[in-house]
Parts: C-alpha cells; structure tokens; sequence
C-alpha cells in the first residue's frame, strides 16, 4: 500500500511512520515536511519538503506518489500560538486539508484519508456532560479549537458531497518521548532533567496545575490512526481517549517522584492561558467498537518514557 504522512516529521509524525514500519511492513512510506531541519524515520522511503498550502505543489505532489492512504497530521498544533497570530493557525490548518482534498479530486484519487482533528473542539463542558463523545457540542475556546473545527467539518463535507472516504479523529492530550517542550510532560521533564545535571536551579516554573486532561501515549494514539484507517467508516468521526483524566498536579507529582533531587514549583504567570477548560475526558467506546482499539500504556510509564528520553536529549553533546 501506498501511504502518505503529512507531518512526517513532528511528534506524531514519527511514532506513526515507526508503528507502521513495525505492523504494516508491506507498506511504501511517503511523507511531508516544512522545515529542512525535521527528521523523519528511516521507513519512509521519500520525504517532500513542501508547504502544502501552495496548490500546485501539493497537486503534483499527489500526482507522483498517488496514495492509497493519507495521513495528515500537518497542523501548527500549539495553542497559545494560536493566540499570538490567529490566522497563521487558520490559515495553516485549514489551506492545507483543503489543497490535499482539491487535489485528490483533480486526479481521481480516492484514498483512505484520516483528518486529524482534536478534542479542542468541544471546549468547556459541564462536569454532567464527561466523559465527552462524539455527539457533545461544539463549543471551541481558541483560534487553534476554531482551525480544527473547520477541518474536521470539511471532512465530513467532502465524504457528503463527494463521497471521499474521509475518517476523522479527535485525539485527546497525547503525551511520550520526542514531544516538543513546549508541551506539558516534557517542559516539566526537561526541567527536571536540567536540574539533575546541575544546569538549572532546582525550581519548576508551572502554569495552571488544576486543570484535568486526558492523557493518551502517542503510541497508542498512532495506533488507533492506524486501525480508523482500516476499519473506520467513512464519514465517521472517532474520539481517541483514554478515559480517564489526571490533573497537571498529579503529572508534576509523578514526574517528581520519579527524581532522586528536591525540587521546588513555582507558578509561571506566562504559562497560564486567556482561557484554560478545567476538565477534559473522552469516551472512545465507538472506536473500540469499530476497531477494537485499547490503550496498553499506563500513565506512569509513558512519563517514565518521556522524562528517560528528556534525560537522554540533555546529555546529549
């Protein structure tokens, strides 16, 4: 099968090309990047450096490679930048589905696509209406949630309106190694880490520690991309959750606990965000329904996972 991965190299992007290098090996790996500086995993065969919301790049893109199958996780996925310059985000997010989607029916192709979305979109919702599902409304509560309720709905526009079989995830909070440090685990686990080599003093600046997430290892979350792409409907839209959620304070707590030093944390007001949903949580029931997707990786050791690889990067020369 031919596949494309837009994004190859970012977090998820990688996860994704070494998952389906391990469980799908009859697989011939495309991919996407932005910058020259992004690494991709050796599996995939041919990467493209490539803005994709420039039309004609991406036409001919599609032209050569022809997938059976697309991923596209390309996104300028970090929300307070979202803030900062909102219709970088937009632009961003929405453009590229689209010239992916354009080109796809310019050329007669009709790829498996999976849209990644994200749970961003359901904004804040009353304790009463958690876990969330794929029914719960819509209510986006940044530039970045706004992005990603458009691409979401052009996905299931374009499966109604052309019948493109276009599947569509919403991820909750991933989290594992190789995660950006702008992120929550590893902008704790990389202070940490710091600390412990003796290059920062032991003290962890914080955001809004109550706020609750659901957590979800990105292996098993590239996993799920793996199985909607198989066994999804098109059409359909699918929550990958975990479940359950754990507060910052508990991730901070573990994350500690996991240090032989004493650390102390100290609340960082440019952390905190104009608007932060004090509780998130997911139902996943239709994709284990559709699927039979589990999570196999506890809390404690993907943090685990992300602060050993914290560690490896800071001792690197």
């Amino acid at each position: 099968m031919r596949v494309l991965i837009t994004g190859a190299g970012g977090f998820v992007g990688v996860h994704l090309a070494a998952h389906l290098d391990r469980y799908a090996p009859q697989t011939q790996l495309f991919g996407t990047t932005l910058f020259p500086a992004e690494r991709v995993h050796p599996a995939v065969e041919e990467n493209h450096l490539i803005d994709l919301k420039d039309y004609a790049k991406v036409q001919a893109l599609l032209a050569h490679c022809r997938p059976e199958a697309i991923y596209h996780l390309a996104a300028q996925a970090f929300v307070p930048r979202s803030f900062e310059d909102p219709w970088e985000t937009l632009e961003n997010n929405i453009r590229a589905q689209l010239n992916i989607i354009q080109a796809c029916l310019e050329l007669n192709l009709q790829p498996r696509i999976l849209i990644v979305s994200s749970a961003e979109i359901y904004g804040e919702v009353s304790p009463t209406q958690l876990p969330m599902g794929e029914d719960t409304e819509i209510g986006p509560t940044n530039p970045y949630s706004v992005s990603k309720v458009a691409q979401d709905m052009l996905g299931l526009q374009y499966y109604l309106s052309h019948d493109l079989p276009i599947m569509r995830a919403r991820p909750f909070n991933h989290i594992g190694p190789g995660q950006n440090s702008r992120f929550v685990a590893p902008a704790f686990a990389m202070q940490i880490a710091r600390i412990e080599e003796g290059e920062q003093e032991a003290v962890i600046y914080v955001g809004n520690l109550a706020a609750k997430r659901d957590f979800t290892d990105v292996r098993d979350i590239v996993r799920a991309y793996r199985m909607i792409i198989k066994s999804g409907q098109p059409g359909g839209a699918y929550n990958v959750a975990s479940g359950l959620a754990y507060s910052i304070q508990q991730l901070l707590d573990i994350l500690l606990s996991l240090s032989d030093s004493d650390i102390e944390a100290r609340v960082d007001p440019a952390r905190l965000r104009p608007v932060d949903v004090p509780e998130i949580r997911g139902d996943a029931s239709k994709l284990r329904r559709d699927t039979g997707w589990q999570p196999t990786f506890t809390f404690e050791q993907t943090l685990k996972d992300v602060l050993a690889d914290c560690r490896q990067r800071i001792r690197q020369p």
